[in-house]
């Protein structure tokens, strides 16, 4: 079950705030552009789990994410979650609807199960992918932790091209997926 994130303007940023009390994991970075609909984070509320999605109507570039460096982290009612600056230029907003519209029609790297998302092997390691990557089959994308056993997520398998171009990451490290939820946006490229 999906929430949509509540918003209003304050000064000239927009704030998606909690609707309820509860305990909040963010699924998105500082510095990450926020397009329509898009997953935000978890909201925990009396042991029930909620992905919380952004509203129609939102685009801009996270400024301020609350919990970043924390899972589960508790908030209040009205507690601010992100802050947003809307003021990207058209051609990013442009581009962060059409990442929205491509990730329902084009080629999603998935998680295989659930667990944390790790995007780098250690803090301070570089990533195992960015935006703009070509991936080949048995890289590295991600760790993801399962019970505190780290476990090597690799591009490819049946039906998978042999390498794609990384065209966005949805979530940030240290989020927790659920099986089938996307990790990354792909554009497939032809074999050379």
């Amino acid at each position: 079950m999906s929430r949509v994130a509540a918003a209003r303007g304050v000064g000239e940023h927009v704030v998606l705030y909690a609707d309820g009390v509860g305990r909040w994991t963010p699924q998105v970075a500082v510095g990450q552009l926020i397009g329509p609909g898009q997953p935000i984070g978890v909201l925990e509320v009396l042991g029930t789990t909620e992905r919380v999605v952004s509203g129609a109507t939102i685009v801009g570039r996270a400024i301020a994410v609350t919990g970043a460096r924390h899972h589960r982290a508790p908030v209040d009612h009205g507690a601010a979650l992100i802050t947003l600056d809307p003021s990207v230029d058209v051609a990013a907003g442009a581009a962060a609807t059409t990442t929205a519209t491509s990730a329902a029609t084009g080629l999603t790297f998935v998680a295989p199960s659930s667990g944390r998302y790790y995007g780098r092997a250690a803090p301070g390691k570089p990533a195992f992918v960015a935006v703009g990557d070509v991936i080949r089959t048995g890289q590295t994308v991600c760790l993801l932790e399962v019970m505190k056993t780290f476990h090597r997520v690799t591009f490819g398998g049946a039906g998978v091209p042999a390498a794609a171009r990384v065209t966005a990451i949805v979530v940030a490290d240290d989020a927790d997926v659920g099986p089938g939820d996307v990790l990354l946006h792909l554009e497939p490229l032809e074999a050379s």
